[in-house]
């Protein structure tokens, strides 16, 4: 990882993540006291609607101010105070005394030229002086706009600088586990491929010799193409686990994708991987405890855990599904989760056309959880 640290008002013309700092002593001014909260799961679902799908968890994480409409619809938040993010730019100023976090912060598009967005950071940045805090960090912010934007606003300037290349680096040998189509294993290929996620697949693993997504996989060159079925004929669960096991392992991966993987994986697959991230075609609750979720609307629907989730859900007649990525436990579909998007269901919506859209859902939310995970991941 590359870092420089400093104050300056210098705004980069390089690809770069910068930290920026913020004297709360200097946040003054009349602004409406709104206290901060904990977000519900209507708020935690609109972010992840509106804006990244890693930010619900990041909000979930702290405190947050929060601007409604009449009708108790969020349309503004920021996030501050949060603890125990893992991301690599938060190894520096961020543990230092006196110093907190602020952000995710966003507001609904149609209320952007309102004065909202500067309430709310000004509300934001009063609550972390009333919290003790000397100085806020904003974290991660890039491209010429918001530097200046958080400059003029609050007096933010530049304290550390990263290369967002090197924060990315090294790429990290990778396996796929696939047992149908593999659209989301083209997508990470071609994400792959072009540069924008800078990851080395080295094999394609399926249990199912007529997987499509093993055509894929031999089509752009895999070298580590491997097709491990179950014999049910011939040998015991166990006995299947355990090849399953040594042809992932003979590839020394970094990092595990289940992507359209039909299999429950054993408690010693899960323990040999700890990188191990699946995508699951759910809405799935950032608790794993619970067996229902809160959606943007403000209502809520089960959980759909195992493999019929859509099925499942359209038998149910949910407005919603959706899509997650999670980190993988021996607790089938339980994980901490990574990103997630929620998607409404149409009219009448038959289920062949309800899965094409969810699968472009399911081609972003994908790469942006692996992205998420590169910046977290232990180097």
């Amino acid at each position: 990882m590359s870092a420089r640290n400093r104050a300056s008002s210098f705004i980069p013309d390089v690809p770069t993540f910068c930290n920026l700092i913020v004297d709360l002593s200097t946040i003054s001014g009349d602004v409406p006291a709104i206290g901060a909260e904990v977000a519900d799961d209507r708020t935690l679902a609109w972010i992840d609607e509106s804006f990244g799908s890693t930010w619900s968890s990041e909000a979930a994480a702290g405190v947050n101010i929060i601007a409604r409409r009449d009708d108790d619809a969020p349309i503004g938040f920021a996030t501050l105070d949060a603890r125990g993010l893992n991301y690599r730019w938060l190894n520096g100023l961020a543990r230092e005394r006196g110093v907190g976090l602020f952000g995710p912060f966003g507001v609904v598009r149609e209320e952007r030229k309102t004065g909202l967005g500067i309430f709310i950071l000004y509300r934001a940045l009063q609550t972390l002086r009333e919290r003790g805090y000397g100085r806020a960090l904003i974290p991660a912010v890039s491209g010429e706009g918001l530097l200046r934007y958080y400059a003029d606003s609050v007096g933010a300037v530049v304290a550390e600088e990263f290369d967002r290349d090197a924060l990315l680096a090294p790429r990290p040998r990778t396996v796929v586990m696939a047992s149908g189509n593999g659209s989301n294993f083209q997508a990470v290929a071609d994400a792959s491929h072009d540069g924008s996620l800078p990851i080395e697949i080295v094999a394609l693993v399926s249990n199912d010799a007529g997987a499509h997504a093993i055509e894929r996989a031999r089509a752009i060159g895999v070298a580590g193409v491997r097709v491990v079925e179950w014999r049910r004929n011939e040998e015991m669960r166990a006995q299947y686990d355990d090849r399953l096991l040594e042809a992932v392992q003979l590839q020394r991966p970094d990092l595990v994708l289940l992507l359209g993987w039909m299999h429950l994986l054993s408690d010693a697959f899960v323990a040999t991987f700890p990188e191990l991230l699946n995508l699951h075609p759910a809405f799935l609750p950032l608790d794993p405890s619970r067996d229902d979720v809160g959606l943007p609307d403000g209502t809520r629907i089960a959980a759909f855990r195992g493999p019929r989730a859509v099925h499942d859900a359209l038998a149910a007649r949910s407005p919603w599904v959706g899509a997650t990525v999670h980190r993988v436990t021996p607790a089938t579909d339980r994980g901490p989760v990574i990103a997630r998007k929620p998607l409404h269901v149409e009219s009448k919506e038959e289920e062949a056309a309800l899965m094409e859209r969810l699968h472009a859902v399911e081609h972003r939310l994908v790469k942006a959880a692996i992205t998420r995970w590169l910046f977290e991941r232990p180097i």
